[in-house]
């Protein structure tokens, strides 16, 4: 599969579906793959479009170069890709870590979305429950044992350097838990047409949810029941209900 040297990272990425459709970049959650957060949905999601997967430094099969990491610096990534394939617009689909780094690209490289769709996402730190970064993390919104050691064992399997999952885990803590959140007029700024998933009992608060249904100018939210976190790109079928009508 190809990469793309961007900013001294060799990013890569892989394509699927009609070549000629309408592009749409999938972009995982932190620390996961392309395939690991988009395998469910892909068979239905490639029908009639141009699908392109990507996976952001130190992810999957992108090496981490020990360059500075960040989510505008992973924004920044993603549009220089678009570039690079001569993609001057195109819809994102992200879950997760990858969703606030497909907001920081609606914010910071406008032009470049045509529709924003933002599985998990949270908007500034205090969007999630505060249970799930309190020192005892025991609660049942988090990732299980058993779901912890498949994404290390697919990192694993795929990563150029197999060994280093708990280091590049200790390099992504402070991506997001310094991450300060944008403002209300940068998500106004938003001109992608938005649509928000998240689950009834995800990482992220439903009152958080509802205010970034507010922000967003052009915005709609769908809540799906019994679900968490990491089972939001499970619902394939919910999913496909919901999205595909929006991507039309």
């Amino acid at each position: 599969m190809p990469h793309a040297e961007i900013d001294g990272v060799p990013i890569w990425f892989e394509e699927h579906g009609d070549p000629d459709g309408p592009p749409l970049v999938a972009l995982h959650g932190g620390i996961l793959t392309f395939e690991g957060s988009f395998g469910d949905v892909l068979p239905w999601l490639v029908q009639d479009r141009r699908v392109i997967g990507v996976e952001l430094q130190g992810h999957g099969h992108t090496p981490d170069t020990g360059r500075p990491m960040s989510i505008d610096r992973f924004a920044d990534d993603v549009a220089e890709l678009l570039d690079h394939l001569g993609i001057e617009r195109a819809d994102l689909w992200r879950f997760s870590l990858g969703a606030l780094t497909a907001t920081g690209v609606a914010v910071r490289h406008p032009s470049k979305v045509r529709r924003l769709v933002l599985a998990a996402v949270n908007i500034r730190p205090d969007g999630y429950h505060p249970e799930i970064t309190a020192p005892e993390q025991d609660d049942p919104r988090l990732p299980t044992e058993q779901e912890f050691a498949a994404w290390q064992a697919v990192y694993q399997a795929v990563a150029p350097k197999p060994g280093d999952f708990f280091a590049f885990l200790e390099r992504m803590q402070p991506v997001v838990h310094d991450w300060p959140g944008w403002t209300a007029d940068e998500i106004r700024s938003v001109t992608a047409p938005t649509f928000l998933v998240v689950g009834d009992r995800d990482f992220v608060r439903l009152d958080h949810a509802a205010e970034m249904l507010d922000l967003f100018p052009d915005c709609r939210l769908a809540v799906l029941p019994g679900t968490k976190h990491t089972e939001v790109m499970q619902r394939s079928e919910q999913l496909r209900a919901l999205v595909a009508p929006f991507l039309a």
